[in-house]
């Protein structure tokens, strides 16, 4: 594990970050995070999991389906979101409840 000091523009690191991979940057609510993918996945060696791929899928439909609703649905949702402290963005909530609907 590297040493890390934060610079101003990111607040925050999480996760590993290491010396020999690409950095990412991230915005989770209002933090902006960094870090690095170390030792990243061979598929050839070790492919997806059924249930890997079921999750995929959900993802799949979940944002299908956020795509595919209505003038009448996003209005509702906007209602909804306005109410809610969980999700900093519309896009976040409907995509959650769009989800859960498949699990």
């Amino acid at each position: 594990m590297a040493k890390y000091k934060p610079i101003d523009m990111v607040k925050e690191y999480r996760g590993k970050i290491c010396e020999h991979s690409d950095t990412y940057f991230q915005k989770r609510g209002k933090t902006l995070c960094t870090g690095r993918i170390c030792k990243p996945r061979d598929l050839a060696k070790k492919p997806y999991s059924a249930e890997e791929l079921a999750v995929r899928q959900k993802f799949t439909q979940a944002r299908a389906a956020v795509k595919a609703l209505t003038a009448e649905q996003k209005a509702a949702y906007e209602e909804a979101f306005a109410n809610q402290k969980k999700y900093s963005s519309l896009q976040g909530y409907m995509f959650a409840m769009e989800y859960a609907k498949l699990v």
